[in-house]
């Protein structure tokens, strides 16, 4: 991926180091389930706030402690992918008549606070929609490349494009909805969780799209990379991992390959209005 010498964004917050108080009441039970919830792609809120949001029987291994890039050069690639979201994006909304607000991004270890709880430093990256903030533990990264089978900085710029796309749907509005109809419970908010997450990874693809016809940021291999990425991470694959039964039931991102098929539908066809994944089958 040819991201050097990019433009690199403001909006990046580092909170590396900085340690957190650990929410009151709360305690180490508390803090497995925001794992939990945030790893696999459910609002920890539910939750911190005692909802009825229930996290799938899958329990991952702790990402590895130290990132694969080290001093500033992560930084510097994080802010410039977060730049090209921002442009990419920037312009797509433009060009609908809309203002594209754009998202903070929170680097962290060990433990952040956000808007949406307390996540720990096993935590992988997520958008929380209260504050508007992305927060990615670089840690990830590794675990990405070592547990997953899955390495390469575009797998890794495709994660951040995932994320990013969480804010695109909760500037649309898409996002509110599905939390209403999560709030209602049983299969239909579980199974509208699922196409959100769907329509993210296709988000990420029209992102990639967009830049690299302005940008040219695409090499050999690179598209490859972020397919692993999708494919590694699919609910099925994770469940398989784990050692216990499929149950599409429980899953919030969607199997491995529907989330190749949507990533794949976005970065062929650069078009918004492909990602529609709430209409037919998925």
């Amino acid at each position: 991926m040819r991201w050097m010498g990019g433009r690199q964004s403001d909006n990046v917050e580092d909170r590396r180091g900085m340690g957190v108080p650990l929410v009151a009441g709360g305690g180490i039970g508390t803090i497995v389930l925001l794992v939990l919830a945030l790893f696999f792609g459910f609002d920890p809120s539910v939750i911190l706030q005692g909802g009825d949001g229930t996290p799938p029987p899958v329990t991952p291994a702790p990402a590895p402690s130290a990132s694969p890039r080290g001093g500033d050069e992560v930084r510097d690639f994080v802010a410039t992918v977060l730049a090209d979201t921002e442009d990419t994006w920037g312009a797509l909304f433009r060009d609908m008549g809309r203002q594209y607000r754009q998202p903070k991004l929170v680097l962290f270890n060990t433990a952040v606070q956000s808007a949406c709880g307390m996540a720990g430093s096993a935590t992988g990256p997520f958008y929380c929609p209260q504050d508007q903030k992305v927060y990615l533990d670089l840690d990830f990264f590794r675990a990405l490349r070592d547990r997953f089978r899955a390495p390469g900085d575009f797998a890794q710029a495709y994660v951040i494009a995932h994320e990013v796309g969480h804010h695109v749907q909760k500037l649309l509005g898409i996002s509110d909805v599905v939390m209403s109809e999560r709030q209602r419970g049983g299969a239909r908010g579980n199974a509208a969780s699922v196409r959100l997450e769907l329509q993210a990874d296709c988000l990420a693809g029209v992102w990639a799209y967009h830049t690299d016809r302005t940008r040219h940021i695409l090499e050999a291999g690179d598209v490859e990379e972020a397919l692993g990425a999708a494919a590694a991470i699919g609910d099925d694959r994770l469940q398989r991992q784990a050692g216990g039964r499929v149950a599409p039931e429980t899953f919030t991102h969607g199997t491995s390959q529907q989330r190749v098929r949507w990533f794949t539908r976005g970065i062929e066809a650069g078009d918004l209005r492909q990602c529609d994944t709430f209409q037919g089958a998925v």
